[in-house]
């Protein structure tokens, strides 16, 4: 006969496993959809490049502006988890409208507004499983990391599934792959996760200007949005391109980014380890000459064998930037961790918005190809800003816990995209 005792340990096993079930299953959904997604607008809506720009752009703003909404509802007033259900059944009702809808100001104005709340929930499951863990005795920054891990997970295998779905099976299959994956997250939370209304979540601080450090502060966000913008005009341009001017398989692209996604992994965890010695800025120098180097050669290479071996550039200039440049914010702005983290995500964001309008602009007037020329120009300019900048002063905890180095990919970097 199972006692009372034995009932309460094993009931908290079950609540993580679905915490790690939702973490996986809301990162699946992010990225079956936003690595196909300028594909998906190129062939099915039949947007021009810049009408395709555009639509990332817009696209950042109104998930920008969800996101924050929803964010201080929460931190405020809202049980997470009955927010979380809303925001997977939204999630997937925008699945449903991209699966059979191709009317681009439709998808624009409608689709993208849904999608912005299904987005929402990866975040808000991680600010709930914090408050969870903190309830019971949980060692949080491990449980957190092993969370992130499985968004991390899901962004090694959901690149290539999506682009074997779509090209397999059509977009609206993919898509409709998509809902499903929301409406099990739905289930999964209204049943399993636990309910904390009116939890407030204490790492959320309003925006604050460094106190110390301005000018390095500054040019760190300088340094950090031009490298964003890079990596989102390759993620916006590279399906495209592969296609319409490489005329390579298109399943490739799906193959390139969950390559560089299981790469990031271990190097952001080599990262942290390396930050005690070497330094944040001289790992941050490391990033940005690696970028350098990566746009540099997708200028030059055509072939599947050498874009795929180039991939591994791509993973030291985003893995670094990922895992240490949050951190290099925190250490230039002591006494400010909630404000430098803020800092670091809104540099995502910028990154994000540009790149939606080069990426259309550049485009539409030249080609695919000359699009990597402003991604290497922004990555030029950004070695400029990091060369520039003092090394931070040390902290007590210099190693780096695994929770801050593993990557959100809940946000799909930065991308409040379907």
């Amino acid at each position: 006969m199972t006692t009372p005792s034995v009932t309460a340990r094993r009931l908290p096993d079950m609540t993580s496993a679905a915490f790690l079930l939702v973490a996986f299953l809301t990162g699946i959904a992010g990225a079956l959809q936003t690595p196909t997604l300028s594909l998906f607008l190129s062939t099915e809506v039949h947007a021009r490049p810049m009408m395709v720009g555009l639509f990332y752009t817009g696209s950042a703003v109104i998930g920008i502006l969800v996101s924050q909404l929803l964010a201080s509802w929460s931190d405020k007033r809202g049980d997470r988890r009955t927010l979380i259900f809303c925001c997977c059944l939204l999630g997937a009702l925008a699945c449903v409208l991209f699966a059979y809808n191709r009317n681009y100001l439709v998808l624009l104005l409608v689709g993208v507004l849904l999608s912005s709340f299904g987005s929402t929930a990866n975040p808000q499951m991680f600010a709930l499983a914090r408050e969870h863990a903190e309830k019971t005795g949980r060692e949080a920054v491990m449980f957190t990391s092993i969370l992130r891990a499985q968004v991390s997970l899901a962004w090694v295998v959901g690149p290539p599934l999506a682009f074997a779905l779509a090209l397999g099976f059509g977009f609206t299959f993919m898509y409709a792959a998509a809902a499903v994956a929301f409406v099990l997250c739905g289930a999964l939370v209204r049943y399993y996760l636990p309910s904390m209304p009116k939890a407030a979540l204490k790492t959320i601080a309003p925006l604050q200007a460094p106190r110390r450090h301005r000018r390095d502060a500054l040019l760190l966000f300088a340094a950090c949005s031009l490298m964003w913008t890079a990596n989102g005009i390759y993620l916006i341009t590279m399906p495209l391109y592969l296609v319409h001017e490489l005329h390579l398989p298109e399943k490739l692209g799906g193959v390139m980014m969950g390559t560089a996604a299981g790469l990031e992994i271990p190097i952001m965890l080599l990262a942290g380890y390396a930050a005690k010695r070497l330094g944040k800025r001289s790992l941050m120098r490391l990033a940005v000459a690696s970028g350098v180097l990566f746009y540099f050669s997708l200028l030059f290479i055509t072939a599947p064998l050498p874009l795929l071996l180039i991939q591994l550039l791509n993973a030291l200039f985003i893995g670094i930037l990922a895992g240490i440049g949050m951190l290099y914010f925190q250490d230039l702005m002591p006494g400010q961790a909630g404000a430098a983290t803020t800092l670091f995500t809104n540099s995502t964001r910028v990154g994000w918005i540009i790149a939606g309008s080069f990426a259309g602009g550049v485009a539409e007037l030249w080609s695919y190809h000359a699009v990597f020329y402003t991604a290497l120009a922004m990555v030029v300019v950004a070695i400029y800003c990091v060369w520039r900048i003092h090394e931070a002063p040390a902290r007590a905890e210099e190693s780096a816990p695994l929770a801050e180095l593993l990557p959100e990919k809940a946000d799909n970097g930065g991308l409040p995209l379907p």
